[in-house]
């Protein structure tokens, strides 16, 4: 599941963010008449086709293991939370719809019927990834049934979906799909400026694309605060464990780096900052944070490895919003992004950058849960299949998803060489 999940996300992601992105080239074409413009649109278009061909693929197999792989889980609380996913399919099959449309509607619909026609490709992307969240979100802050000896009752799927972390986490994880899509593309172009493929083309595309991440970079981190507030109302373990917080104490330390030891019950090597933590997690220097001491052992989670994924993630957002800064200060003074290598180089690291980043929180999200896959409700040790010759499963999936990658990255190499037309190339 984390393999297939983590490769899925990435996809995800991007199925998310393209079609804002080339909805917006083809309507500076439209409106400026610029062929680089029509031509990056295009372009666009079919690299995001393809993604979305394989993030279906991928996804399919995770509605399946749902089943195969979690029984318990679906057969005790599949009525509670079966509502997104039904809603999230809908959403699925109008986006699959509006592609097939907008991908043959090119010179056959007018130029502004097409353009409207990729609209709902890009509303119905952020609504089948905000369902899909909406489930994952019950499973940090299970509401909407009653428990009664192992038997759900009194089920209530819109509570259920609109659960105490819902806001904060689908929030979270959009504005990352549009980051991370901001970045990852962006990233590209800048790659291919620092081999000297220094056009109007690619300036253009740098730009846009780097427009989104930079300006979503700092609102991630406004929207990150808010998620840790709900986790620290909803899930104090998992902050616990997220920040290395062993003992329960007023005017709690936020700790950068450190490396925890939990047979010590200590954190190491940590840099801190007074009071901090009381600030971020309560918005009061002198509340009380809750310590994994407070808790019982076997209720933990694997601590270093939420503590550090943690940490990746912070740490590669705060770098994202600098870049960010940069990006804007040096526009403000001269009306442009920078040239140097310098700048391009750092816009080329800050793709692979967002993708560690999103994952780094993916595994925040899911491994700071644990024991639990519904907190507080049922463990994954109770909700996870028994069947016997998982492993064949499991290699059959590496074996799928290598070749899906690689699949993806030759088709997606094959259209970035196919040359550009002269009139793509020139300043307009």
């Amino acid at each position: 599941m984390a393999l297939t999940l983590g490769w899925h996300i990435v996809t995800a992601c991007l199925g998310v963010g393209m079609p804002v992105l080339l909805l917006y080239a083809e309507w500076r074409a439209n409106r400026d008449g610029g062929e680089a413009w029509r031509v990056l649109a295009r372009r666009w278009a079919k690299a995001f086709a393809v993604v979305f061909a394989v993030g279906a693929v991928s996804g399919t197999v995770l509605s399946f293991e749902m089943g195969v792989l979690w029984p318990e889980l679906m057969g005790v609380f599949g009525a509670v939370i079966g509502l997104p996913f039904t809603l999230e399919a809908f959403a699925f099959f109008l986006e699959a719809i509006f592609i097939g449309i907008y991908l043959y509607g090119w010179d056959r619909l007018s130029p502004r019927v097409h353009w409207w026609s990729g609209v709902p490709i890009a509303l119905s992307g952020f609504a089948s990834a905000w369902f899909v969240v909406t489930a994952n979100a019950w499973m940090n802050a299970p509401r909407g049934f009653t428990l009664e000896g192992g038997v759900v009752t009194d089920v209530d799927p819109l509570a259920a979906m609109f659960n105490p972390a819902t806001g904060a986490q689908t929030s979270h994880m959009l504005v990352a799909a549009y980051m991370v899509t901001g970045f990852v593309v962006a990233s590209y172009y800048a790659w291919a400026r620092l081999r000297g493929e220094e056009t109007p083309y690619h300036r253009r595309a740098m730009g846009v694309a780097f427009a989104v991440g930079a300006v979503l970079a700092p609102v991630q981190g406004f929207v990150g605060d808010w998620a840790a507030t709900t986790v620290a109302r909803t899930q104090p373990v998992k902050l616990a464990a997220m920040e290395g917080q062993f003992e329960t104490e007023t005017a709690a330390p936020l700790r950068i780096g450190g490396l925890p030891n939990e047979a010590e019950r200590t954190t190491r090597f940590a840099l801190e900052i007074p009071s901090m933590l009381s600030v971020l997690a309560y918005h009061d220097p002198q509340a009380e944070v809750k310590g994994l001491n407070d808790f019982p052992e076997q209720d933990w989670p694997p601590v270093a490895v939420a503590h550090l994924a943690f940490q990746i993630m912070v740490g590669l957002g705060t770098g994202l919003i600098a870049l960010a800064v940069w990006g804007a200060w040096a526009l403000g003074r001269r009306g442009e992004l920078p040239r140097g290598r310098a700048f391009l180089w750092s816009v080329a690291a800050a793709g692979p950058a967002s993708v560690i980043a999103l994952e780094a929180g993916w595994v925040v999200t899911e491994v700071g849960r644990q024991p639990w896959i519904a907190y507080g409700v049922l463990r994954t040790a109770d909700a996870v299949t028994q069947a016997p010759g998982l492993v064949w499963l499991l290699l059959a999936a590496v074996v799928l998803y290598a070749a899906l990658t690689a699949g993806l990255l030759s088709v997606l190499r094959l259209l970035a060489r196919k040359p550009l037309p002269p009139e793509a190339l020139r300043e307009h």
